[in-house]
C-alpha cells in the first residue's frame, strides 16, 4: 500500500488464504466450538476422533444423550437394534428381497397369520416394487424397535409411523420407509428398513449418536405419552428381578463402573434401598464365583466379569429355548442331555440327528440356529450362521452337523507357488506350465477359489486379461477369508435325509439307514433318545431288506446283496423318471461316469439318497445329483461332466472366464 488510503483487493473466497482450500462455514463454526470447550480439532484417523457425529442427527443424538439419567430410568424402556446393509454388491437387490420375505414369513401376528408390509401412507405396500427404486443404492438401514411394554398395544403401526415422523423432524429429511410388525415373541417388535437415500437423492448416512441413543429415546417419549411413565414401585421390582439373574445387569454396570484399579468395588450405598441391591448383588455374583469378599463391605470383582455374564445371559436364553421346543412336542428333556454345540470348541465333534426345530437367534442379522436331537441321546442346539448361507430344512430332516474347514488348503498354497514363479501373477496358463501334470479342469478350480475370496473380502484382485495380481502374505488373506465364512457359517450342515426317519424303514429307494448298515464305521448309537430310535428303525429295515430279497439272514446276521444301494438307487430314479416324463413329455436318458451332461437347469427334486437336478433337453431330460452351485442357475443352460457320484459344473463363462464348480 502506498498511503492510508489505498488498498490492493485480492480476488478469492472470502476469508480464504491464497493457496489453500477454504473450509465450509459450518467447519469453522464447529472447530470453534470445540477449541471454546477446551479441545483441539480432531483430524480423521486420530484417536479422539470416533466417527459418532458424522452424519444426520448428530446434535438431536448428543443432546438426547445428556438427559437426566434419573428422568432416563423412570422412562418405559424401548430397545433399538441397528444394520447397515450394503447393496452395492451383485447379491444386495436379492439379499434384500430375501430379507423382506423373510419378515412377512407365515406365523408373525397375533393370529398367525404372515406379516404384512406397510409404508408412513399404505396398511399395504408391495415389497418387490419398494426395492425395484432402491437398485442402484449404495445401503439400507434397518432397525428393530422393540418396547418393553409393547405388548399392552393391540397394534403397532401407530407408535411407528409416529416415531418415523419424529426421526424425520431429526434428521431434516423425508424417508423412505417399510416396516413389518412381529409378535411371535415374548417382546412384540418392528422391523423398520429405510432406504439409504434422502429427499435429495444422496446417500443417507445417520450419525453413530442418533442410531445409539436418539432414537431409543425418541421412541421411549412416545411410549410414556401412550402409557404413562413407570412409577417407584414398578422400577424398584424391576430391580430387585435383577439382584438374582444369571446376565448382566444395570446393577452389574454400575458395580463396574464404580471399582477402582485393582477390581475392587464398596457395597455401601447412601440411599438404603440401592444398597440392598448392590449387596444382594454382589452376594449372587460371589455365589456364581464371580466376585470374593474381601472385607465387610468391600468385594473384589473377577477379571472378565461383563464377558462372563454375557455368555451365561444366552445361555440361559438358549436353554430356555430348548426347553419351550420341547414342551410345544410334550417332552421335558434332563438338563444332562441338552447341550450346545461349539464348533471352535479344541477336540469338536460331528454328530448326526434329527431337526427338531428351526428358529431365528437373531433377526436383525438373520442368524438362525436348530435344535438337533443327536444319535448320541441329547439334544444339541446349533448356530448355523446367516439364514441365506444355509439351504431349507423340513423338521425331522435326518442331518449331520461339522465343525467347517477353516484352514488353508492345498490348493491356495499350489496358487502362491504359481505366482512366486511367475512374477505374483497367477493365471491358468502359468498354472499349466509350473505343473505340465495338471489340467484344465484342475487350474480352473484354482480360479474358482480365487473368484470366490476376491467376491467375499477383496483379497485378491483380477486384472482385465483374466490373470490375478497375489501378493506375498497370500495365505494370511485365506485366513482372513475362511474366518469370514465360519461367522457367516460356523458349522457344515449335510442333509443326510429329507425324509423323517420313521419314512425311510420301508422305502423302496436307496435311504441313510442302508448307508448306515452297510457302512464300515457306522455312526454310534445311545441306547437314549434319537439313538434308540435309529437302532429300532435299523432293525425294521433289515426285516424289508430281507423280504425284498437284498439281504439273506445267515447266522443271525445278514449278508447284503452286492451292489445293495445302487440297486435301490436306480430303483427310486427310473420310478420318478417316468413320472417326470410323463409331466414335461421328454424321453428320460441315464448317466454314466464320464458322460457330458448340457443342457438347462429346470429345477431340484427331493429322492431319499439326495437332492437331484432336472437337466432338460430339446427332448430328452436326465437327472444328476444336485450341488449348491446350481441354486442361481435355475432357468439356465450349464454344462459339466459326470464323474462318480457328482458332477463337475461349469459354471460363468460369462464372467471372464470358466469356473469348475
Amino acid at each position: 500500500m502506498s498511503g492510508d488510503d489505498e488498498f490492493e483487493p485480492r480476488l478469492g473466497r472470502m476469508r480464504a488464504t491464497p493457496g489453500r482450500r477454504a473450509r465450509k462455514y459450518l467447519h469453522r463454526v464447529l472447530a470453534t466450538a470445540n477449541l471454546i470447550r477446551g479441545g483441539g480439532t480432531a483430524p480423521r484417523g486420530s484417536p479422539g476422533f470416533t466417527g459418532s457425529r458424522i452424519g444426520r442427527g448428530a446434535g438431536v443424538g448428543r443432546v438426547l444423550a445428556r438427559r437426566d439419567r434419573h428422568a432416563a430410568f423412570r422412562r418405559r424402556r424401548v430397545v433399538v437394534k441397528h444394520r447397515l446393509a450394503r447393496l452395492d454388491h451383485p447379491t444386495g437387490i436379492a439379499s434384500a428381497r430375501r430379507h423382506l420375505g423373510y419378515l412377512q414369513r407365515d406365523g408373525v401376528t397375533r393370529e398367525g397369520r404372515p406379516g404384512e408390509l406397510y409404508g408412513k401412507d399404505a396398511d399395504r405396500v408391495d415389497g418387490n416394487a419398494w426395492l425395484d427404486r432402491q437398485q442402484g443404492d449404495r445401503h439400507q438401514h434397518r432397525f428393530i424397535v422393540s418396547p418393553e411394554d409393547g405388548d399392552q398395544y393391540p397394534d403397532l403401526k401407530d407408535l411407528t409411523r409416529r416415531l418415523m415422523a419424529r426421526m424425520e423432524e431429526d434428521l431434516g429429511t423425508q424417508l423412505d420407509w417399510a416396516a413389518v410388525d412381529h409378535f411371535n415373541t415374548g417382546h412384540p417388535h418392528t422391523h423398520v428398513v429405510i432406504r439409504g437415500k434422502d429427499d435429495t437423492g444422496r446417500d443417507l448416512v445417520i450419525a453413530r449418536d442418533y442410531i445409539t441413543r436418539g432414537l431409543r429415546e425418541r421412541a421411549a417419549e412416545l411410549v410414556d405419552l401412550d402409557l404413562g411413565p413407570r412409577v417407584d414401585r414398578d422400577i424398584e421390582d424391576r430391580l430387585r428381578a435383577e439382584v438374582a439373574q444369571e446376565r448382566l445387569t444395570g446393577i452389574d454396570r454400575n458395580l463396574i463402573r464404580d471399582m477402582d484399579a485393582d477390581r475392587i468395588v464398596d457395597g455401601r450405598q447412601a440411599d438404603p434401598f440401592q444398597q440392598s441391591l448392590r449387596t444382594g448383588r454382589l452376594a449372587t455374583l460371589e455365589r456364581l464365583g464371580l466376585a470374593e469378599k474381601r472385607a465387610a463391605d468391600r468385594w473384589r470383582l473377577s477379571d472378565g466379569l461383563e464377558d462372563t455374564l454375557r455368555r451365561m445371559g444366552e445361555r440361559g436364553d438358549i436353554i430356555r429355548t430348548m426347553q419351550r421346543a420341547f414342551t410345544a412336542r410334550g417332552i421335558a428333556p434332563a438338563a444332562a442331555d441338552v447341550a450346545i454345540y461349539d464348533p471352535a470348541a479344541d477336540g469338536a465333534w460331528a454328530i448326526v440327528g434329527r431337526v427338531v426345530e428351526r428358529g431365528l437367534s437373531e433377526e436383525l442379522a438373520d442368524r438362525h440356529y436348530l435344535i438337533v436331537e443327536a444319535t448320541d441321546g441329547r439334544a444339541h442346539y446349533v448356530d448355523i450362521g446367516k439364514g441365506e448361507a444355509m439351504e431349507s430344512l423340513p423338521t425331522g430332516a435326518v442331518v449331520r452337523i461339522a465343525p467347517p474347514p477353516v484352514a488353508v488348503r492345498e490348493v491356495d498354497r499350489t496358487v502362491l507357488a504359481v505366482a512366486t514363479a511367475n512374477g505374483g501373477r497367477y493365471d491358468a496358463e502359468a498354472h499349466l506350465r509350473h505343473d505340465p501334470r495338471a489340467s484344465e479342469t484342475f487350474a480352473a478350480a484354482h480360479v474358482r477359489r480365487l473368484e470366490a475370496i476376491r467376491q467375499r473380502t477383496g483379497g485378491v484382485e483380477r486384472a482385465a486379461d483374466g490373470s490375478w495380481a497375489i501378493a506375498p502374505d497370500h495365505l494370511d488373506r485365506v485366513e482372513a477369508y475362511e474366518a469370514a465364512r465360519a461367522k457367516d457359517a460356523p458349522v457344515r450342515l449335510d442333509i443326510l435325509s429329507t425324509q423323517p426317519i420313521e419314512k425311510l424303514a420301508d422305502r423302496d429307494a436307496a435311504t441313510w439307514l442302508d448307508r448306515e448298515l452297510v457302512a464300515e464305521t457306522p455312526e454310534p448309537l445311545r441306547e437314549a433318545g434319537f439313538g434308540q430310535v435309529v437302532r429300532e428303525a435299523q432293525e425294521r429295515r433289515r426285516q424289508w431288506l430281507i423280504a425284498q430279497g437284498l439281504a439273506e439272514e445267515a447266522g443271525g446276521d445278514p449278508g447284503w446283496r452286492a451292489a445293495l444301494l445302487g440297486t435301490l438307487r436306480r430303483r427310486e430314479l427310473l420310478r420318478v423318471a417316468a413320472t417326470l416324463s410323463e409331466e414335461l413329455g421328454l424321453h428320460f436318458v441315464e448317466t454314466r461316469p464320464g458322460d457330458r451332461i448340457e443342457g438347462v437347469c429346470r429345477k431340484a427334486i427331493d429322492l431319499a439318497d439326495g437332492r437331484y437336478a432336472v437337466i432338460e433337453k430339446s427332448k430328452e431330460f436326465t437327472l444328476v445329483p444336485w450341488r449348491p452351485v446350481l441354486d442361481r442357475q435355475i432357468g439356465r443352460s450349464v454344462s459339466g461332466v459326470m464323474r462318480r457320484e457328482t458332477v463337475s459344473w461349469t459354471i460363468g463363462r460369462d464372467r471372464g472366464g470358466p469356473g469348475i464348480a
